[in-house]
């Protein structure tokens, strides 16, 4: 039996080459592309929600909200992806030899799904976390008005806090700002939550 054969690795230049000319987005990390799912009608509203309230909190500082389609490159990692929000205060700083991918996030958002939350928490978080400008990360859930924020310690921990309910707020020290779950909710009509995970039958 031959080997199998092994598909060739793409240079971070080959990547941006595909991406920028593809339909649909794709994430990149090691030579590899990994194309993202579509989401559901309420993580559409939950993310529209989301930077409507970060813009009108942040109105006339120097904190600028950018939505899904602005790419993120973790520097210390290689990996490319595109955050559900982000949040860069200051200049935007782009990486090395392009005019279409950000390096320096202070705050970055995901809206939990199904297929990807496991690695929101984990391995992107684990990614996130070597971006020397961030200073917070929030994961934001489709099955209830819960968001949960972790935040940068000076001496490099990572703090939980979170808020539930519509009509909670959070602070979010990184910003100097406070948002309503109540904005970030509107209108959401929540995803029932699955008694348990049903594990597909062995074919025999």
């Amino acid at each position: 039996m031959s080997a199998p054969e092994t598909l060739p690795r793409l240079t971070e230049a080959e990547y941006l080459e595909v991406e920028r000319a593809a339909e649909l987005k794709s994430e990149f990390f090691d030579g590899e592309m990994f194309a993202m799912a579509g989401g559901t009608p309420q993580h559409s509203l939950i993310a529209t929600n989301l930077t409507a309230e970060f813009r009108d909190r942040l109105k006339g500082s120097r904190c600028v909200p950018y939505n899904t389609d602005l790419r993120i490159r973790v520097n210390a990692t290689g990996l490319y992806t595109y955050p559900d929000l982000s949040i860069i205060c200051g200049e935007l700083q782009l990486a090395e030899g392009t005019n279409d991918t950000a390096v320096n996030p202070t705050v970055l958002v995901e809206v939990l799904s199904e297929s990807t939350e496991a690695y929101d928490r984990g391995k992107k978080f684990e990614h996130y976390r070597q971006i020397s400008s961030l200073k917070a990360y929030l994961l934001v859930s489709q099955r209830e008005p819960r968001i949960e924020q972790f935040i940068r310690q000076a001496d490099g921990r990572w703090v939980l806090s979170e808020a539930s309910g519509m009509d909670k707020n959070l602070e979010i020290p990184a910003l100097q700002i406070t948002i309503s779950l109540g904005e970030v909710f509107a209108q959401v009509k929540f995803l029932p939550t699955p008694i348990r995970t049903v594990t597909p039958r062995r074919q025999v």
